[in-house]
């Protein structure tokens, strides 16, 4: 059997979700590639049913990582992925975003003959003490194809001396993505009947990143705001929890606003389907920002710094922290807000762009 061209290494939601459309290319073009799978976040619940329900195939190897300290996980990233890259020699090693997983194998394959492509480069939200902007960063000087997906993206990394031979504005492959799942969604989801929602007539919040619900403060005011908005609105909110918020949940003994419905987390395309369908998305994903805009959802990121400011620029989301009254006025001033704006993130082609410019 012939070396494979592409490794594929990914570990978390985000990185199967985004890196989906490319491996559906492959396959749909012949293109030899393993999958590699860190098993960064390994959740049955949480992550490795989506190969199987996004119709994917099985990943060709699991290093089965699981959750440690950064120094530790990426170290075991590390180690299992140059194993990998020792026994298959692919052409191109393709990692995406921002995570540990992503440093994993830029590191590895910077260290051996394939080329690295990071797919999503260039986005910066100029907080270095998030451990995600140090990722991308480092990721990206270490590329030999940088696979931009907007022109502001592009800009960037060209602010930072990185040779313009190595970039390529592509387009994000989540607009590949969302519009592949829709389909998928629509035949299989019933979320909407399952929890009783009207379309329309709910939000949807998701809050999970360290800084938010590991400080007390910070996750109490994200609480407190969005269930002060839903009061004043008369919406329900619905909030898939994780289960490390719920975690600090009972750790720091908070308390949920009545208009907040907890629920277990769910799979990729019910959560789309929500998306799709809330009135109004309030988070601190950066993923949930550009399928909310994409979607045409009005989106309130409690967050104070973003990586996707091009959903800010056209209206389609807006940047609120974590301050109760500065969510309740974000939410009013969002929820109305038709979702007429131009997607700036492309045409849903990025993957065989990518595709391309590799092979």
């Amino acid at each position: 059997m012939a070396p494979p061209r592409i490794a594929f290494v990914l570990g978390t939601r985000p990185e199967i979700i985004k890196l989906s459309p490319l491996v559906r290319a492959c396959l749909e073009r012949a293109i030899p590639h393993v999958l590699v799978h860190t098993g960064q976040h390994y959740s049955e619940s949480l992550d490795a049913v989506f190969f199987e329900q996004l119709e994917l195939p099985t990943p060709t190897y699991d290093l089965a990582v699981g959750s440690d300290d950064h120094g530790e996980q990426t170290a075991a990233m590390i180690r299992g992925i140059e194993s990998v890259l020792e026994a298959e020699r692919p052409a191109h090693v393709v990692v995406q975003g921002d995570t540990n997983s992503a440093l994993a194998g830029a590191i590895a394959a910077s260290k051996r003959e394939p080329s690295l492509a990071h797919v999503e480069a260039g986005l910066r939200s100029f907080d270095r003490e998030m451990p995600e902007e140090i990722n991308r960063v480092l990721v990206d000087h270490a590329a030999d194809h940088c696979f931009a997906p907007t022109e502001e993206s592009a800009r960037l990394l060209a602010a930072e001396g990185i040779d313009g031979d190595r970039v390529r504005v592509t387009g994000n492959t989540i607009v590949d993505a969302v519009s592949q799942h829709r389909d998928l969604a629509t035949e299989k989801s019933d979320v909407l009947a399952e929890y009783d929602l009207e379309a329309g007539a709910f939000c949807l919040l998701t809050a999970h990143r360290a800084e938010n619900v590991d400080d007390p403060e910070r996750f109490a005011g994200i609480l407190e705001g969005v269930g002060a908005f839903a009061t004043r609105t008369d919406r329900e909110v619905v909030y898939p929890i994780h289960p490390r918020a719920r975690e600090a949940l009972a750790a720091f003994d908070l308390s949920v606003p009545e208009p907040i419905r907890l629920v277990d987390p769910l799979d990729f395309l019910d959560f789309l389907t929500l998306e799709h369908h809330a009135r109004l998305a309030v988070t601190d994903s950066g993923g949930v920002q550009e399928e909310a805009c994409i979607l045409g959802t009005p989106c309130v990121t409690v967050r104070d710094s973003t990586e996707r400011p091009e959903t800010v620029d056209i209206g389609a989301n807006r940047l609120v922290g974590t301050d109760p009254s500065a969510i309740v006025a974000g939410a009013e001033a969002m929820v109305d807000r038709p979702g007429t704006w131009s997607n700036p993130f492309g045409d849903g082609d990025a993957a065989d762009r990518i595709l391309d410019a590799l092979l």
